[in-house]
């Protein structure tokens, strides 16, 4: 067992396992000495691996390993439980050497710096953070992702000024942070981590999934089989390091992924949801506005349902007469009609792109973190509203605040078309998810 020092100062007993790993160079075998540090959350997480040189050795920083030794070792990328084992990582750097040699021959006049070297690989990482949430205004933030989708929910989130702390976790691949991740390294923003070390998201109160694994080469299923594997690497070590957090889904398709990240997280589904239509619904708040030249009533609709061509427009219900009735202006249905073709008409083929979904992510992430009971069309699970008899995620009006999905919206007009729009979303996606293996 030994001491470990975090990046906040606090200390925590863990593993750590100290030794040589053999390879060959030019026919000659060479003892690589490294150290592992074996986390409380293994096997789940991977260890944190680090070359250990000796006064007379320096790091060779190459595709794998860093200036402090740190390694970054596809087999650490993609560790799944119970496939990946220590012996297995072992192996694997024994070939990584052999392919690129960790390691050079230093003089004595650079002995000095090795033992400041050799110092803070023994004494420091970046590991778990011990940071808790302690309200609103502290709240942490962490963002899943390597691609453009994860920076743009990043830069949005941090543009709201609601998070207290940012983390970036890419967990694309065995390289140190690459493309936009490596750019935020370089200009850093104030309270934004950038790291591929799952233990620097703990204490974290929403996690936002922006992970795809997209192939031209697979068919659909193939491909969203793809992403459930990535997801089952991911989520689980989530669940370990925030076991009170919220997760919020970006990955696509939204509705089968979060149903995927629910089953996978073991939460209760309030505590799991996706982004759904909360951005086709804040256009269609937008365009409504404008043709009425008002901001009463519109935010009495929302477009629900299936994140596709399927999706649809809903009202609140003028003649209910439930506790929870919406307040605002609600029109004639007649004129809801009217507004709604003329509205959808103006928003037909306006896609979504990565920085308009990461504006829609900050808007969700920021009620929740506010818990100010604002309602959001968000996917959530949607067994026994609208006739819906599966297990499925579809968006819908939902009252979210700082536990999550608090409510949906029951003060809706019905509409045998929608319901049967609904209901044929969910066969279809419940017919999808059958095929997917769990």
């Amino acid at each position: 067992m030994g001491t470990y020092t975090f990046k906040d100062g606090s200390q925590k007993d863990l593993l750590n396992l100290t030794g040589t790993v053999p390879m060959k160079h030019q026919g000659t075998t060479y003892n690589i000495p490294i150290c592992l540090w074996i986390l409380d959350s293994h096997p789940f997480a991977p260890p944190l691996c680090f070359l250990k040189p000796s006064q007379n050795m320096g790091v060779r920083v190459g595709r794998h390993i860093d200036a402090q030794g740190r390694m970054y070792l596809p087999y650490l990328q993609s560790w799944s439980h119970p496939k990946s084992t220590v012996c297995g990582l072992i192996r694997e750097m024994a070939v990584k050497f052999e392919e690129e040699l960790p390691l050079y021959s230093v003089s004595a006049e650079d002995g000095t710096r090795q033992r400041e070297l050799l110092s803070y690989i023994s004494q420091v990482t970046d590991g778990v953070s011990s940071m808790e949430v302690k309200g609103p205004s502290h709240a942490k933030v962490t963002v899943i992702g390597g691609g453009d989708m994860a920076l743009a929910c990043l830069l949005a989130v941090s543009a709201k000024g609601t998070a207290g702390k940012l983390v970036l976790l890419d967990p694309t691949d065995g390289e140190p942070a690459g493309g936009a991740t490596a750019d935020l390294e370089i200009f850093s923003l104030p309270n934004v981590q950038v790291t591929k070390d799952f233990s620097a998201i703990a204490g974290s109160a929403i996690v936002i999934v922006t992970v795809n694994a997209w192939s031209n080469s697979q068919s659909y299923v193939g491909v969203l089989q793809s992403n459930v594997e990535l997801l089952r690497r991911i989520v689980p070590t989530v669940v370990h390091h925030c076991p009170k957090c919220l997760l919020l889904v970006a990955s696509q398709p939204v509705e089968i992924m979060t149903y995927v990240t629910w089953k996978l997280s073991g939460f209760p589904h309030t505590r799991v949801l996706g982004i759904g239509c909360n951005l086709d619904s804040g256009r269609f708040h937008h365009v409504i506005e404008k043709l009425v030249n008002s901001e009463e009533g519109a935010q009495d609709a929302w477009i629900i349902g299936e994140q596709s061509e399927n999706k649809v427009a809903v009202w609140g219900d003028p003649d209910s007469s439930a506790k929870n009735q919406i307040s605002g202006k609600l029109y004639p249905k007649i004129f809801q009609e009217q507004l709604t073709s003329r509205a959808l008409e103006m928003l037909k083929g306006k896609g979504q792109r990565s920085w308009s979904v990461g504006l829609s992510v900050a808007d969700i992430t920021h009620t929740l973190i506010l818990n100010n009971g604002k309602v959001h069309s968000v996917s959530t699970l949607s067994k026994g509203l609208f006739g819906v008899q599966e297990e499925v995620f579809l968006s819908i009006p939902c009252v979210l605040g700082s536990v999550g999905v608090m409510g949906t919206v029951q003060t809706l007009q019905e509409d045998v078309q929608i319901w049967e729009t609904l209901q044929r979303s969910a066969a279809a996606i419940e017919a999808v998810q059958q095929q997917l293996r769990l």
